[in-house]
C-alpha cells in the first residue's frame, strides 16, 4: 500500500524571512529584532504598477490582512506593518534545499508544483512518498511528530497529513480542522499533537467526504461555480455522475477526486530521481567527529556492496549525503574507472573527501546512493588461488585503483590512455580516451615502424630527389639543411575515400612516407603529397 506525506508551509515566505533576520549563516541565533519582531509582516509584489501582498505572517492575518490585498489598504488595516519584497527565487531554492534533507525520511520527496497550491492559496508543501520508510522512525505517527517538530524548531509554521493517495494528504493537511469540528471520523483518522493527521489505508472515502470541494485542488472559479449549485463539501460530489461534471465544469473536478479516492494513479516526480540502490544510516546521537562518521561510511559501503553483489552489479558512480541536525544536507561523489563492489576500495576513495565535509552542529542521518551501475560477473580464480580478471575482459585490475585515486581529485575525464583508431592516417590513427573505459585498450594492429613524435601539423620542407620517385638526397627544415645519409621508403597511404573530402585538406590526397636519416644521426618521417614527380614535401615526425 502506497503511503504519502503532504507537508504544509502556509507562512513560508515570512517565516523564511523571519529565520534569516534572526539567524547567521551557520544557523546561530541572532536573537530579537526589537523594531520589527513584533511586526506583522508580509512580502509584496509589484503587478500592474501597484504593490499587492503577496504573503503574510500570523500576526498580519491576525490583522485581517490576505494575499491578493493592495498595500495601500494593508497599511490602512495595520499601520506598523512590516513590509519586504518578495524573493520567489529565494524561496524556491530555500524550498529545494528543505526538500533534499528531507531524504533523511524517504528518497523520494519532491516540491509541490504551483497548480499543486490552487485553492488553498497560501504558503508551499512537500511531497514525501515515505512507502515502506515508516518503520525506520517508529511508525508513521512517530515519523510526522519528529517531521513537524524540526520544522517548528527551524521556525517554519507546519502541518502534515500521510495518507495512500497525495490528493488525501493534501486535503487533509489543510483542511482537516474544517471537518464538522474536527472530530474522529470512522475511525479512519488519528491526529498528533503537533498538527499532523494519519489516515489509514482505505479511509479515504470517509474522511474525505465532510471537508470543503477547495480541498480536491480546484481553481477558484470551478469552486465558485460548485458552490453556486449548492455543492459545497466533497460528499456531495460522490452520486453526480462523471459525465455531469465534465460538461459543466471540466474533467478538473472528476480527475481530482478520483485520484483522491485512488480511482486514478498520481505519480510524483522525485528530484533527483530516486536511485533503487540505497544504504541508509539513522544516527541515535548526532555525529560530531570525522571518527564517528568514518565507522558508519563503513558500514554503509558494507551494506551497499551486499546489495550489489547478490544483484551481479558493480558501482560506477556514489553519492554520499549527510543530513545535518540544522537542516543542511552535505554531499561527496566519486566515480570509479570499473564497475567495483569492494568495500575497502569504496571506503579510501571516500575518506579523502570527508576532511572536506562541514558536519555543522552535528551529521544525525547518512545515506550512501549508487548513483551509477553496471554488470560485475563472478570473478575467475587462477590456478594459484589469486583472484583473476573477470572473463572475457582485460586484466586493468593492478591499474584501477591508482586511476581512481588519481582520478577523484582531478575528475575521472582527465585521466587518458591512447588507444587506437580505425584509420592508416597517422594524425587519425591514435585517440585519447577515459581510462580503463571499455574498449579504451583497443587492438593495436601491425604496421610499419612509427615515428615516437607526431608533430601537430605536418610541417612544409624543401627537398632534392635525384629522381622524382626517390626518396630526397638533401632537404630544408626551419632553415637549417639536412643531407640524408640514408633512407628507407616509400609507403604509400591513400585518402579515406569513405569520409567526406575537406576542402584544402592534406588527408584527401595520396601520401608517400620515407624515413630519413641525416648525416648527424638524426631521422626524420616525411612524405611526398599527390603524385610521383608532381607533389609537395613535409615533414610529418621525428623518431628518437
Amino acid at each position: 500500500m502506497r503511503r504519502v506525506i503532504s507537508l504544509w508551509l502556509p507562512r513560508f515566505a515570512t517565516d523564511r524571512l523571519r529565520r534569516l533576520a534572526t539567524t547567521s549563516s551557520n544557523g546561530i541565533s541572532r536573537g530579537r529584532l526589537p523594531t520589527e519582531q513584533d511586526k506583522p509582516l508580509v512580502t509584496v509584489l509589484t503587478a500592474g504598477g501597484r504593490q499587492m501582498v503577496v504573503a503574510v505572517d500570523r500576526r498580519a492575518t491576525a490583522a485581517g490582512l490576505r494575499p491578493g490585498l493592495p498595500l495601500a489598504d494593508a497599511r490602512a488595516l495595520a499601520p506598523d506593518l512590516a513590509v519586504r519584497p518578495a524573493d520567489p527565487e529565494g524561496e524556491a531554492a530555500t524550498l529545494a534545499r528543505l526538500a533534499e534533507w528531507c531524504g533523511r525520511y524517504s528518497p523520494w520527496t519532491a516540491v509541490e508544483a504551483a497548480e499543486d497550491g490552487t485553492g488553498a492559496g497560501y504558503g508551499a508543501g512537500l511531497w514525501l512518498d515515505v512507502t515502506g520508510c515508516a518503520h525506520l522512525f517508529g511508525g508513521e505517527a512517530a515519523l510526522l511528530d519528529d517531521l513537524l517538530g524540526r520544522f517548528r524548531r527551524w521556525g517554519y509554521a507546519a502541518r502534515a497529513a500521510l495518507a495512500d493517495t497525495p490528493g488525501a494528504a493534501w486535503a487533509l493537511a489543510r483542511f482537516k480542522d474544517g471537518a464538522a469540528g474536527g472530530e474522529t471520523i470512522d475511525d479512519t483518522l488519528t491526529t498528533g499533537p503537533g498538527g499532523s493527521v494519519v489516515l489509514v489505508p482505505g479511509g479515504a472515502r470517509a474522511a474525505l467526504a465532510p471537508l470543503p470541494v477547495a480541498a480536491l485542488r480546484l481553481a477558484p472559479e470551478v469552486t465558485e461555480g460548485l458552490d453556486r449549485l449548492g455543492l459545497r463539501r466533497i460528499v456531495d460530489l460522490y452520486p453526480i455522475p462523471r459525465a455531469t461534471l465534465v460538461r459543466r465544469f471540466g474533467p478538473s473536478p472528476g480527475l481530482r477526486l478520483d485520484q483522491a479516492l485512488g480511482c486514478v494513479a498520481e505519480p510524483i516526480s522525485p528530484r533527483p530521481p530516486a536511485a533503487d540502490l540505497v544504504a541508509r544510516l539513522i544516527f541515535a546521537e548526532p555525529i560530531l567527529h570525522i571518527e564517528g562518521l568514518t565507522e558508519g561510511l563503513r558500514r554503509s559501503t558494507a551494506e551497499l556492496c551486499r546489495v550489489l553483489t547478490a544483484a551481479a552489479l558493480g558501482a560506477r558512480r556514489l553519492e554520499l549525503a549527510l543530513y545535518r541536525v540544522d537542516g543542511g544536507v552535505r554531499r561527496a561523489r566519486i566515480g570509479t574507472s570499473r564497475p567495483t563492489r569492494d568495500p575497502a576500495a569504496l571506503q579510501r576513495l571516500f575518506a579523502e573527501r570527508l576532511e572536506d565535509l562541514d558536519l555543522g552542529f552535528g551529521i544525525e542521518a547518512m545515506t550512501l546512493t549508487a548513483l551509477e551501475v553496471a554488470p560485475l560477473p563472478a570473478l575467475q580464480l587462477g590456478l594459484a588461488g589469486r583472484q583473476g580478471a573477470p572473463l572475457g575482459t582485460p586484466a586493468d585490475d593492478a591499474l584501477a585503483p591508482l586511476v581512481d585515486r588519481l582520478g577523484n581529485r582531478p575528475g575521472l575525464a582527465a585521466i587518458l590512455r591512447f588507444g587506437p583508431r580505425e584509420s592508416h592516417l597517422p594524425e587519425r590513427a591514435v585517440a585519447a580516451k577515459r581510462a580503463l573505459d571499455p574498449g579504451a585498450s583497443g587492438v593495436w594492429h601491425p604496421m610499419p615502424p612509427r615515428p615516437s613524435r607526431l608533430l601537430a601539423r605536418p610541417e612544409p620542407v624543401e627537398v632534392t630527389a635525384l629522381l622524382p620517385d626517390h626518396p630526397p638526397v638533401l632537404f630544408r627544415w626551419r632553415a637549417r639543411l639536412h643531407r640524408v645519409a640514408r633512407a628507407g621508403g616509400p609507403e604509400r597511404i591513400a585518402p579515406e575515400w569513405w569520409r567526406a573530402p575537406r576542402q584544402d585538406a592534406s588527408s584527401d590526397v595520396i601520401r608517400d612516407y620515407f624515413q630519413v636519416e641525416d648525416e648527424d644521426g638524426r631521422r626524420f618521417w616525411l612524405y611526398r603529397e599527390g603524385s610521383e614527380g608532381a607533389g609537395r614535401w613535409y615533414l610529418h615526425g621525428l623518431f628518437a
